[in-house]
């Protein structure tokens, strides 16, 4: 892996859903509790910082979900994302207030709520409590599902208007 090299302190926090999943399961029985979110994180800008920031806070572990390249492609369309998804995860991984990273290919990461079982579930509140992908999961063995205030006028498709000159 090419960014590995880069940096392998940040790249040693991206993991497998397998090998996440033993590491949740071992931190959650030493009574650590796990907060999950998720995203593209194409172009990742300071409103995606404040929201992973104000998540953490609620945990003692922050695990990432990340959109696969093809899981952005369709979600967003042609042109998207900008960066590679091991770019994608690599600069959350970077961040100190984020613990893992792990890349899903789903559209949503719900079979990844599933299997990981966190604590919280943590969202910008920009998502309908209605709307958030397995709020029903995390509710029903007793998680919690949590929105979180984003930071005003910070948008990656803005941003991207911006650079294309739209």
């Amino acid at each position: 892996m090419r960014s590995s090299r880069l940096s392998p302190r940040a790249a040693r926090k991206i993991l497998s859903l397998p090998a996440l999943i033993r590491r949740v399961r071992r931190l959650q029985s030493q009574g650590r509790r796990v907060v999950f979110t998720n995203g593209c994180f194409d172009l990742v800008h300071a409103g995606h910082v404040t929201v992973l920031e104000r998540a953490k806070r609620y945990g003692d572990v922050l695990v990432v979900g990340v959109n696969s390249d093809r899981s952005v492609r369709a979600l967003k369309g042609k042109g998207r994302p900008i960066l590679n998804q091991q770019d994608r995860a690599l600069l959350l991984a970077a961040l100190a207030c984020v613990d893992y990273v792990t890349i899903f290919s789903e559209r949503t990461p719900q079979r990844v709520i599933e299997r990981l079982r966190p604590n919280l579930l943590v969202k910008g509140a920009d998502w309908g409590a209605g709307k958030i992908v397995g709020r029903d999961t995390v509710e029903r063995y007793g998680g919690r599902v949590v929105r979180v205030p984003l930071l005003k006028g910070s948008s990656t498709s803005r941003i991207i208007e911006r650079i294309r000159g739209s």
